[in-house]
């Protein structure tokens, strides 16, 4: 029974791999490249503009473009590299929190069966609109930052080869980092569905679930998502659409909460060495997930009462006239 579950778990595990590798790897392999290119650079000339809008300054812009084009890693290892203000480090936290590693975690949502306009709007428009309140309420922060101990890495690769090398490497680095969460989680989930543990943990999650407007069924995907990140949780999410059958208004809600609020862990201990409040950061993603989950499910719920009330009324319509 359990070397059944392990096997089976492991070849699920292999495919999910596959299937977000193919996305990945171009991806990371295509943005690394652009690094050296003059695209980075005219991306952050062209929104330096809009930092002031945001209580930021025009080097801000290195920071958000880095993150968002690659990952928080990169985001920070940028903010590393300035003397930010106390605010400022806190605003790009929770900017980058909401809006990060656009392309490669974008393509998995799509992968999914998440559109695109609703993951760029969504986590782009979190960024901004978070940043610009924050600006507003909070009037302290002035003082500079004082990082801790992570030293931002000033080696550049040399010349089109060592470039080319320096993408392959991060690109194949990103898929063995997939694959070593990804296969284990899909032998775990395996083995709890054999066990009906799951069946029992989409019950007892079933009240939280209901409440964001989703069925039980997606509980899993939710718990992988805010574990492990969007990349990890498409995989489950992935698996669950083909076995569990989950709805697309389903997918989009599960998506849209962890748009806001995915690797909770990870993405909140990672801004720990940028020397900020980082409760505040995680009560922030966590608060504007439920919040944002709950108004897009009410406004899908109303427009399908509409709908069924507009059918209704055109049938009775048709039949008095016959």
């Amino acid at each position: 029974m359990l070397l059944s579950s392990m096997k089976k778990g492991l070849l699920v595990g292999f495919k999910t791999t596959w299937t977000l590798g193919k996305v990945i790897f171009p991806v990371t392999l295509i943005v690394a490249v652009l690094q050296y290119t003059p695209v980075l650079p005219w991306v952050m000339n062209a929104i330096s503009p809009l930092m002031k809008l945001l209580g930021l300054s025009g080097d801000a812009a290195i920071p958000l473009v880095l993150g968002n084009f690659l990952n928080l890693y990169a985001g920070i290892g940028a903010i590393l590299t300035f003397d930010f203000s106390v605010k400022e480090v806190f605003i790009l936290a929770v900017m980058l929190s909401f809006s990060h590693n656009l392309f490669i975690e974008s393509s998995v949502a799509m992968k999914a069966g998440v559109k695109l306009w609703v993951v760029l709007v969504t986590r782009l428009g979190l960024a901004l609109l978070s940043a610009a309140v924050i600006n507003l309420v909070w009037h302290g922060g002035g003082e500079t930052a004082k990082y801790g101990l992570i030293q931002p890495s000033t080696e550049q690769a040399d010349g089109i080869a060592a470039i080319l090398l320096e993408a392959v490497q991060k690109a194949g680095l990103g898929i063995f980092q997939l694959a070593m969460i990804v296969i284990p989680l899909m032998v775990v989930i395996q083995i709890l569905k054999d066990l009906q543990w799951l069946t029992k943990f989409s019950k007892m999650m079933s009240p939280v679930t209901k409440t964001l407007g989703m069925k039980e069924n997606t509980s899993t995907t939710m718990a992988a998502g805010l574990l492990f990140g969007l990349a990890y949780g498409a995989g489950v999410m992935i698996q669950a659409v083909k076995e569990d059958g989950v709805s697309k208004k389903d997918i989009t809600l599960a998506f849209i909460f962890l748009m806001a609020c995915h690797a909770v862990v990870e993405d909140t201990l990672i801004f720990l060495p940028l020397g900020i409040p980082v409760w505040p950061l995680f009560l922030i993603r966590l608060g504007v997930a439920i919040v944002l989950t709950l108004v897009v499910g009410m406004i899908w719920k109303r427009r399908g009462q509409l709908k069924r009330k507009d059918a209704n009324y055109d049938q009775q319509n048709y039949n008095s006239s016959v």
